[in-house]
């Protein structure tokens, strides 16, 4: 039996946040998937947080999007999310 992937909160939550940010500068997903050299279909995974960003690309879209990667941990108050470890 296949399994499923559930998606990681931490995951869903960077995700959330590079399509917040590139939806504030007008960007598409296919203008940053081209950036990223990427489909739009797996910015959109990255987005959804289905597919979990590594830390080179993740530097790479924090760089185009104009942005410190750590910005995208942040929750809306500022502060850096808690992994619960």
């Amino acid at each position: 039996m296949a399994k499923t992937k559930a998606s990681n909160a931490i995951d869903a939550h960077v995700g959330s946040r590079v399509r917040m940010r590139r939806m504030m500068l007008g960007m598409s997903q296919e203008k940053l998937g081209d950036a990223l050299g990427l489909t739009f279909q797996q910015v959109q995974k990255y987005e959804k947080g289905t597919n979990r960003m590594g830390a080179s690309r993740l530097q790479q879209a924090a760089d185009i999007l104009g942005v410190r990667g750590a910005s995208l941990f942040r929750r809306s108050s500022g502060r850096h999310l808690q992994t619960g470890r």
